[in-house]
């Protein structure tokens, strides 16, 4: 057996990843980058990294980021420090509160919307 501080066993992830057969309820944090695929209920925190809702997700969550692209939908509060990047396919029903919008032909957002602010942690 090999000795377990062996480099080659390291773990060396540089993001996260929730897979589309995945259906997860409850808080979630991460020290990495997120991309869900998957169903997500709950809050998802991933503090000063990037986090991705790909499309075809569902993500009914409040969302706090440094960076968020909404490719599925999105039912919850969003708080993106630095910019909110809402593709063609993505959806945001709820409060969006980002320090810039990047919004594309076909995304909808239906609720309040405040952009230039920085929202607290």
């Amino acid at each position: 057996m090999a000795n377990e501080t062996d480099a080659g066993l390291q773990e060396r992830r540089i993001a996260a990843w929730i897979g589309k057969s995945l259906q997860i309820s409850g808080h979630i944090v991460s020290d990495d980058d997120l991309t869900i695929a998957g169903n997500v209920e709950g809050t998802i925190v991933v503090g000063d990294h990037s986090l991705t809702v790909g499309p075809g997700a569902i993500v009914k969550a409040d969302l706090t980021a440094r960076v968020i692209t909404v490719n599925g939908a999105v039912l919850g509060n969003v708080r993106a420090h630095e910019l909110l990047d809402l593709r063609a396919t993505g959806s945001v029903t709820g409060e969006v509160v980002a320090g810039r919008l990047r919004m594309a032909d076909g995304a909808v957002i239906v609720g309040r919307v405040a952009i230039g602010a920085r929202p607290s942690p």
